[in-house]
């Protein structure tokens, strides 16, 4: 009997970022920001990108830190999911 197994499971991509908007129907859109050192300058830069997420329940909100999971594609833009809450938006 072998006792090595198939134990390089591939790791899922995560990504934590900000609900910037909550408009769609079971989808949200995630800011995920990074800091990046310019290449000739070396300042250290903020990049950011978007990300369609799927949110079945419609529980985000604008403003919320959230984590998001790389999956299979749901539609034509959309194969992120969100998978917690990470902190809620503060109400002023």
């Amino acid at each position: 009997m072998s006792e090595t197994q198939n134990t390089t499971a591939k790791r899922q991509r995560t990504l934590v970022g900000k609900v910037v908007s909550n408009k769609m129907d079971k989808t949200v859109v995630v800011r995920v920001e990074r800091r990046v050192k310019h290449p000739v300058y070396g300042k250290i830069v903020i990049r950011s990108g978007k990300y369609k997420a799927h949110d079945e329940t419609n529980q985000f909100n604008e403003g919320d830190i959230v984590e998001i999971a790389e999956g299979r594609p749901i539609s034509r833009d959309k194969a992120w999911t969100v998978t917690r809450l990470i902190e809620a938006a503060r109400v002023i």
